[in-house]
């Protein structure tokens, strides 16, 4: 009798969308989610911190090809930010460094701080971030004690709309819904705002309701993904989040190889290159005239 051991088929390539519950690290997700889809290759698009829930873009098998890409697009995150208080990690998991009364702070103060931080906007990221400062996280630096300075960068608040103040003894909760480019962080945004305002202020809720094209109405708990695994097909997942481009069979024989085509005036950023029969051969990215590939997916 033969001692093989019998090959698992691998799961299709395509995107996993889950619902990421509060307490879970990204990479717990992906641990589990190697489990629930029986492959090693998983990996996910943009980090949710313990604290978060909601949208987190998985990939299976050559979807992880696609995560670097899909995490540069859009946010949109439901938050709440109490004024009144700070912490050490700008959020409800850290320390209470500071507090002030903030009840005498008036509504339009707080609209006039968030309309101050809409836009393009110039952002110092929490000291306790993944941030690497000479090669090392800057949050191991920060629980070490080491006061870390971080270089503010450019970050666009698309929208920064308030949903509702509620005001409990000295302390105000904020509810809001911000639209924003990569890279930016919320927990920032709260420590701003209650800088701006004078009496300190931290997350204390965030909920990621969109990645892209993908919202939290597609998105699955880890509890019904054990039920049914779900994955969109990775020609679906291209289609929905970047430009679609078809080609002939002529030029879809030269993207298989890693070569360019013209360029078709698709913009900047990635685009799907598609065949005839519609199966997805790269990913591409015009420069200078001509789409060159930056994901290759057919053998």
């Amino acid at each position: 009798m033969s001692t093989a051991r019998a090959r698992r088929t691998p799961p299709p390539s395509g995107l996993i969308i889950v619902d990421k519950p509060a307490g879970w690290t990204s990479h717990d997700v992906v641990g589990k989610m190697r489990g629930i889809a029986g492959t090693r290759k998983v990996g996910h698009a943009g980090t949710l911190d313990p604290m978060a829930t909601g949208v987190l873009v998985v990939g299976v098998e050559k979807a992880t090809r696609l995560l670097g890409h899909l995490a540069l697009t859009e946010k949109v995150y439901e938050a709440t930010i109490r004024l009144g208080v700070s912490t050490n990690t700008d959020d409800a998991e850290g320390e209470v460094i500071a507090a002030a009364p903030a009840d005498s702070v008036a509504d339009e103060r707080i609209h006039a701080g968030v309309a101050a931080l809409t836009g393009q906007i110039m952002q110092v990221p929490p000291q306790v971030s993944a941030i690497k400062v000479n090669g090392e996280r800057a949050y191991k630096r920060a629980r070490a004690g080491e006061e870390v300075e971080l270089a503010a960068r450019p970050v666009t608040i698309r929208a920064f709309d308030v949903t509702g103040v509620r005001r409990t003894g000295e302390v105000i909760d904020v509810d809001a819904v911000i639209t924003c480019s990569s890279g930016t962080y919320i927990r920032s945004l709260a420590r701003d705002l209650g800088a701006a305002l004078g009496v300190g202020g931290h997350l204390t809720r965030l909920r990621r309701t969109r990645v892209g094209p993908y919202g939290i109405d597609t998105a699955r708990t880890i509890e019904e993904l054990q039920r049914e695994c779900v994955i969109m097909p990775i020609a679906d997942a291209v289609a929905a989040a970047f430009p679609r481009r078809d080609v002939t069979e002529e030029q879809a024989r030269l993207v298989a190889h890693g070569g360019r085509l013209p360029a078709a005036g698709l913009g900047p950023g990635p685009s799907g290159v598609f065949a005839e029969d519609g199966t997805l051969l790269a990913l591409v990215e015009e420069r200078a005239g001509a789409a060159r590939p930056l994901v290759v997916f057919v053998p």
